[in-house]
């Protein structure tokens, strides 16, 4: 999956704007993840409709873990973290899960890249608290 992570690298420093994937230009969390996915595996799966930044959470719909279930290739919960893992996360307790990152570097230091808000893409801690966060983990289907 080091190929994952290497494109996912070359994404830091993208603008954050809603809705985009353009690498350089802007994107968001899952702009950062659609445009990994162009670079590795080729076009898209599916066309992505425009989506609310609050990820339809007044509807309680789980819409991107359901997209992530139809297109990426989920990861049992005991497998150890593994670099080029996608990992949604549930931002608050009792709300629907609603960014995306990709796991860059395990061990002590453990980093993952993703795409903030106010911030563009960088790459973070993958700290206790991000931890305790995800709900879900994802490989994308590379042969």
């Amino acid at each position: 999956m080091s190929t994952v992570v290497g494109i996912a690298r070359s994404w830091i420093g993208t603008p954050y704007v809603h809705q985009a994937s353009v690498k350089g230009s802007g994107t968001d969390c899952l702009g950062l993840i659609r445009g990994v996915w162009r670079e590795a595996l080729g076009e898209e799966p599916a066309v992505v409709p425009p989506y609310t930044a609050d990820w339809f959470e007044p509807q309680r719909e789980e819409r991107l873990w359901n997209a992530a279930r139809s297109h990426l290739l989920a990861v049992l919960a005991d497998r150890p973290y593994r670099p080029g893992e996608v990992l949604l996360f549930r931002m608050r307790d009792g709300s629907i899960a609603k960014h995306l990152g990709i796991l860059s570097k395990t061990g002590t230091a453990s980093t993952f890249i993703h795409a903030y808000s106010g911030q563009g893409v960088l790459e973070s801690s993958f700290s206790r608290p991000w931890q305790k966060r995800v709900v879900a983990r994802f490989d994308y289907p590379i042969v």
